[in-house]
């Protein structure tokens, strides 16, 4: 599954995130990611959720967001969910290039059994119009 948070810069998608991981970790029986551009969750994200930073791994671009994801997914069978912030800062805001990059995430998704939430800094209106399905 993938759900997307979306609205402008500060309508609250970061703490809406946050508040989503948390409350994950409360509830899931696997492990919860939480991937943002800097380590600014740091204080905010529960210390039982492992927390990843892009920019500590050169992590730039849709292709190396999904490859990234990809790895993180491969190198632990008990992740159950990724919620990712700033996705359209890591990815260098190709709002163009979402509908492949969820396309690829979702069969991810249905392959490993792993939930992803994504937070975009974004227009509903104008986010290309097969993203708008993944909408939370």
């Amino acid at each position: 599954m993938i759900k997307l948070i979306v609205g402008k810069k500060g309508s609250g998608k970061t703490k809406l995130l946050i508040s989503m991981v948390n409350e994950a970790i409360k509830k899931s029986d696997g492990k919860i990611v939480c991937i943002d551009k800097c380590a600014k969750l740091t204080y905010d994200i529960d210390h039982s959720a492992r927390l990843l930073d892009t920019d500590s791994y050169d992590i730039f671009g849709c292709d190396a967001l999904y490859g990234f994801l990809a790895g993180v997914t491969a190198g632990d069978f008990d992740t159950r969910e990724v919620y990712v912030d700033s996705v359209l800062k890591i990815c260098g805001d190709e709002i163009t290039a979402m509908p492949g990059f969820l396309k690829k995430v979702e069969a991810l998704s249905q392959k490993e059994n792993v939930d992803f939430i994504f937070a975009i800094s974004a227009e509903t209106a104008d986010l290309p119009e097969v993203c708008k399905r993944y909408i939370a």
